[in-house]
């Protein structure tokens, strides 16, 4: 081997040596790496906020406070508005039976004996017209039946037409009115329930009431078809006492609504009452007769 070779060999060794130096000191200069320590390797686990608590706590926290959407509440704003309205329905409704909650038992039994002494007498109508139907059928004489039939028919209207007197059992009510508190309104009130419980004939003050008779405040008095009367106004009516009077004082009826107004009301019971005001029967002016 030549000098030139060996000192190139010499060169190229000696050139890796140097080249190789730098890197072991940068090796040296840089720290050694420490792994990262594995999760959970030498320190507790840290609780959880909830582990601590029950299970009603935990529901308790969850329900309050509670969280409110915009549409839960106009759902809530609506189940409310609903459910007052129903509780006004329902109190508005249940003001119309306070009397009849409120009324003792004796006074619940004479109304529902009011009740069945308007059943009879609607029974007994119908039992009535039903004779008449058999009689004229079966009458040899139809014609002579047909007119006594008319002629108590005729007086049966005359009545309640007021153009011809009447008497029977019946009763007088009294009304006094010192204060002068009791208006039209009230004397009519009492004009029908008095029909309602089977009057056939009434008169107040020497005016007989008949089926368009009407009643009008005229200042601290009240007019009867156009005919004024002052208190104390004084109803005679015909028709079965012991369904008059027990009409006149149910529980919110007449006699409890007129002494409200401050005013005294008596009833008495007669077996013959008088009622002879008469009316002048009037022709219709456009109503015919349908029958030919």
């Amino acid at each position: 081997m030549s000098d030139n070779q060996h000192n190139d060999d010499h060169q190229d060794s000696a050139h890796g040596e140097h080249a190789a130096r730098p890197g072991d000191g940068l090796r040296k200069e840089l720290p050694a790496e420490v792994p990262a320590p594995a999760p959970g390797a030498g320190q507790p686990p840290a609780p959880r906020p909830d582990e601590s608590l029950t299970g009603r706590q935990r529901l308790v926290k969850g329900l309050w406070p509670p969280r409110v959407t915009r549409p839960q509440l106009i759902v809530a704003l609506l189940l409310f508005g609903l459910g007052f309205g129903l509780a006004v329905q329902v109190a508005s409704n249940s003001d119309t039976d306070s009397a009849l909650r409120g009324a003792r038992q004796e006074d619940l039994v004479r109304i529902l004996d009011e009740l069945d002494s308007r059943t009879q007498r609607l029974e007994d109508e119908k039992q009535g017209l039903e004779k008449q139907r058999s009689e004229l059928q079966s009458s040899s004489d139809q014609a002579a039946e047909a007119r006594k039939q008319t002629a108590e028919k005729e007086r049966q209207l005359g009545i309640l037409a007021g153009t011809v007197a009447a008497q029977g059992p019946g009763i007088t009510m009294t009304v006094e009115d010192t204060k002068g508190t009791v208006q039209s309104d009230m004397l009519l009130d009492t004009i029908q329930e008095l029909r309602a419980a089977g009057a056939e004939a009434i008169q107040v003050n020497g005016v007989r009431v008949v089926a368009n008779t009407y009643f009008a405040d005229a200042g601290k008095s009240v007019s009867v078809d156009g005919n004024k009367i002052n208190a104390p106004y004084r109803f005679k009516v015909i028709g079965k006492p012991q369904d008059l009077e027990p009409a006149l004082n149910i529980p919110g009826g007449v006699v409890q609504t007129l002494e409200k107004e401050q005013a005294t009301v008596s009833v008495a019971q007669s077996d013959k009452i008088v009622v002879d005001a008469l009316r002048q029967a009037k022709q219709p002016d456009y109503a015919r007769s349908s029958s030919r």
